[in-house]
C-alpha cells in the first residue's frame, strides 16, 4: 500500500448523499434536519435514520478495521 492509498482510505467518508441514499430521502432532507431546531428550514429527522446511522458507522468501522490490518502489514514489513 502506497501513501495515497493509505490516505485514501484514512480520509474516506460518510456524506451526505450517502445518508440521503439510505434512508431514501433527500440531501435538503438531511440538511433540513442537521439545522438547530430553532431554525426556520429545520425539519425532523426521517423516520428510521437510528438502525441507518448505525448500520452506515459499522461499514465505516469495518472500513477501518482492514485499513489497520494492512497498515500494520506495511508497518511490520517497513521495520524488517
Amino acid at each position: 500500500m502506497n501513501f495515497n492509498g493509505a490516505t485514501d482510505g484514512l480520509f474516506d467518508r460518510i456524506g451526505h448523499e450517502e445518508l440521503a441514499d439510505a434512508l431514501g430521502v433527500s440531501v435538503a432532507s438531511i440538511r433540513q434536519a442537521r439545522l438547530s431546531p430553532q431554525a426556520k428550514a429545520h425539519r425532523e429527522p426521517p423516520s428510521g435514520w437510528e438502525a441507518v446511522v448505525l448500520s452506515l458507522a459499522r461499514k465505516r468501522l469495518v472500513h477501518y478495521q482492514r485499513l489497520v490490518v494492512q497498515m500494520e502489514r506495511v508497518v511490520s514489513a517497513a521495520a524488517k
